[in-house]
């Protein structure tokens, strides 16, 4: 499947550890028009400034994370406003740089882990699920486990396990299934993974399979589109994202423990959650495939029809 889309501007997909730093979101370079990908840091802010130079349009920034890696998210935007504090222009123009919303959250990522599970079930109920990812760091690895928890206790019945790539994990994890006795080993990619990759690859005398992504080519593209349209309706009305994705990692790691604080902010640290509303097939090439879940709703609907063309 290719899409092709004309957008009102000139994109860059940033992809940090759940993509391999972009590595795995590549092929959306040939699947949307003007569409760069690019790892953040210094590739990022020379993709931006040469893009910036070459034409007059905005340039709008998606960072391609499920919600695993706000500090991806707040180093992203540090780029984009110091970027953007070297634009001249009159007061009252347009900002010529936005930094749309995440692609995903972890209502998102859960919700298609359980719906991988249920499909991993319903072909073998007596197989286990792998949720595997790359290493990053302690808080974001954490945070795979507190999914895989509830994808075990809200999911279809299956055995949840967690693989941290870090050449340990995948290994460990799979010894581990195979001594409880499981013949199959399904490894669902908590992120945007596509192939097998690590320790764990497939290995069918083992009876180890790679899922597959668990999101399809259309589904990432339409998803794409719509963060893209989302930023430029905001920039529009002159906002462009980057002082909320300066927060982005506000409250994430030991930092910001409020247990010996003597004031109160104003601000809701509760975390997302996602219910079970029951078992259920999902096909993962709907237009609305970000979300399956009631509470993780977002609907697709577009600001300017222009913006894409799905084929």
């Amino acid at each position: 499947m290719t899409a092709t889309a004309d957008f009102r501007a000139s994109v860059v997909l940033v992809g940090g550890h759940e993509s391999h730093h972009g590595a795995d979101i590549r092929y959306l370079q040939d699947d949307l028009d003007r569409t760069t990908v690019s790892p953040a840091g210094r590739p990022l802010h020379n993709t931006v400034k040469r893009l910036l130079a070459s034409s007059g349009e905005p340039v709008v920034v998606v960072p391609m994370t499920f919600g695993r890696d706000p500090s991806f998210v707040a180093d992203v935007a540090k780029t984009l406003k110091w970027l953007s504090a070297g634009i001249e222009a009159p007061a009252a123009a347009v900002p010529r740089v936005a930094l749309a919303p995440d692609f995903g959250t972890l209502d998102h990522l859960t919700a298609w882990l359980r719906t991988a599970a249920t499909q991993v079930r319903q072909s073998n109920p007596e197989a286990a699920v792998l949720i595997s990812a790359a290493s990053a760091n302690p808080f974001d690895d954490a945070e795979v486990f507190r999914i895989a928890h509830l994808v075990r206790t809200h999911g279809a019945g299956n055995e949840v396990e967690v693989a941290i790539d870090d050449g340990r994990g995948g290994p460990a994890a799979v010894d581990k299934l195979k001594r409880l006795g499981f013949n199959e080993i399904v490894v669902v990619p908590a992120g945007f993974q596509r192939s097998p990759a690590g320790s764990w690859d497939n290995d069918a005398d083992a009876g180890v399979r790679f899922y597959g992504p668990i999101m399809s080519e259309r589904a990432v593209t339409l998803v794409v589109h719509q963060r893209v349209a989302d930023a430029l309706h905001s920039l529009g009305h002159g906002n462009d994202g980057i002082d909320a994705g300066l927060m982005a990692d506000h409250g994430h790691g030991y930092a910001h423990s409020h247990a010996f604080e003597e004031h109160e902010h104003g601000h809701d640290h509760g975390h997302p959650h996602t219910h079970s509303h029951g078992e259920h097939s999902s096909n993962r090439d709907h237009p609305d495939a970000l979300t399956r879940e009631p509470e993780a709703a977002v609907h697709i609907h577009h600001h300017d029809n222009s913006l894409i063309h799905t084929q």
